[in-house]
């Protein structure tokens, strides 16, 4: 078993850090090219009106993914540091209560979806050609959500104790029954985006069953048994302490992205279909940034669990150097190619065109993206969630809002509409550094000397 999990707390440090986040980016690339599978099968066999239609909702459903993701990072961070202080009785207190918390959210988050999605999508000015299909999109892929969730904390717990591979493991087989249905739906049963939809339901809940019988026959005080499933308050309230301020960090993200698309959508269905294949490779993009975003997580929090201190600042460090390097090297790569990879989604020229262009605007700035991340995935790691939710809440959220707003009414073209992503971008960025150098002074200046 130890050999499915990476050691934190020993032993050379950039080799594990690469490890680690590359199979976590490797899950979440999976998962988004089965989703862009899902996405090319849709524009090609359904029209523009589909794609745009499942583009359209993306910001919706990014929005609560964002919630419970942020709320399963409280879990990885919570068992991380028990784990590092070797405190196995509440390690497994955590499982149990993290599980419980997935499920109990992952309701909630469904019902409050189904309830509010046609006035979210109204509001979002989504063109009248496309809303009936969005609305039902949207309401199946709320179902979808509660098994997704699960399926979250499940993966965040594993990773706490340093494995990334059988959640790979078993997206890749929830990744080939989305495909395989998505094409059977739609080719087949010429459901369109309901079509869609109801593929990935089932494989959401697909690798939510394969991970809970993992944790079942898992050893040590990751197994999980169903009749210790109970909450503990105080666990509870440790999770939530870090998981809420990434939610709504995650959330306040995409409350802006919801703002912006509203005017994406409010420039026809054209801008909004380019706008839903840009966005495909930008997913993959951030992906690979969350892979290193996980990672500072994580070894932040074992090491800080363990007071190896020295080895959360090599963490944080590595993560950034590394980060660096490989978010650049995939964002040049979809640039260079821009027209090759939009091709892949659609044959209209024009929609093509507009994508590219999207994609250079937003592409070339990732990595100021890569660094809100795994700066705040770092603060996190240190048991400060609230700072970085502050900065973002200021400096992403306000600026986006009062841009869109103030400034884009009066020029309200699709460049001048997709500047705003880098300006706040540089600006949140920025600020996270300096409050992460403040923060690391206070805390291990006196105990390790720097």
């Amino acid at each position: 078993m130890e050999k499915k999990r990476i050691d934190i707390l020993n032993g050379s440090i950039w080799d594990k850090i690469l490890a680690f986040a590359l199979l976590l980016a490797a899950t979440s690339v999976l998962q988004q090219l089965f989703n862009s599978a899902d996405v090319a099968v849709v524009g090609h066999f359904s029209g523009s009106n589909a794609l745009a239609a499942v583009g359209s909702t993306s910001p919706i459903t990014n929005l609560f993914i964002t919630i419970f993701v942020g709320l399963s990072i409280g879990a990885n961070v919570v068992i991380s540091r028990f784990l590092g202080a070797q405190n196995e009785k509440d390690t497994s207190k955590a499982v149990h209560t993290s599980i419980l918390l997935s499920i109990i959210s992952g309701i909630v988050i469904a019902l409050i979806g189904e309830v509010i999605a046609v006035w979210l999508l109204k509001i979002m000015s989504t063109p009248k050609e496309v809303l009936d299909q969005a609305a039902l999109f949207l309401r199946i892929t709320f179902i979808g959500m509660i098994f997704l969730t699960i399926y979250n904390f499940e993966a965040a717990i594993l990773r706490a104790g340093g494995d990334t591979k059988r959640p790979l493991y078993c997206l890749l087989i929830s990744g080939v029954v989305n495909v395989t249905l998505g094409l059977f739906f739609v080719v087949v049963c010429k459901l369109d985006v309901a079509g869609v939809a109801l593929a990935t339901l089932i494989a959401d809940a697909t690798s939510a069953l394969l991970l809970f019988y993992i944790l079942t026959k898992e050893q040590g005080p990751l197994k999980l048994s169903l009749e210790k499933l109970k909450i503990d308050k105080t666990i509870t309230k440790d999770i939530l302490f870090t998981g809420i301020p990434a939610a709504i960090q995650g959330m306040l993200f995409n409350v802006s992205n919801i703002i912006i698309q509203s005017g994406i959508n409010s420039l026809g269905a054209d801008v909004v279909a380019a706008s839903t294949v840009g966005l495909n490779f930008e997913i993959y993009v951030y992906y690979l940034i969350t892979g290193f975003s996980q990672a500072s997580i994580t070894f932040n929090s074992q090491n800080y669990g363990a007071g190896n201190y020295k080895r959360c600042i090599k963490s944080t460090r590595g993560c950034m150097i590394l980060g660096t390097i490989f978010t650049v090297s995939l964002s040049m790569i979809f640039i260079v190619f821009d027209r090759f990879f939009a091709g892949i989604f659609t044959s209209n020229p024009k929609i093509v065109e507009l994508a590219t262009i999207r994609m250079t605007y937003i592409l070339i700035f990732e990595v100021l993206n890569m660094t809100i991340e795994i700066m705040s995935g770092s603060l996190r790691g240190l048991g400060s969630p609230m700072i970085s939710t502050l900065l973002c809440v200021i400096f992403t959220c306000g600026v986006r809002l009062g841009y869109m707003f103030l400034v884009f009414p009066h020029f309200n073209t699709y460049n001048m509409l997709l500047i705003i992503y880098p300006i706040s971008w540089a600006l949140t960025a920025s600020s996270i550094i300096i409050a992460y150098f403040v923060t690391k002074k206070k805390k291990f200046n006196n105990l390790v000397g720097v």
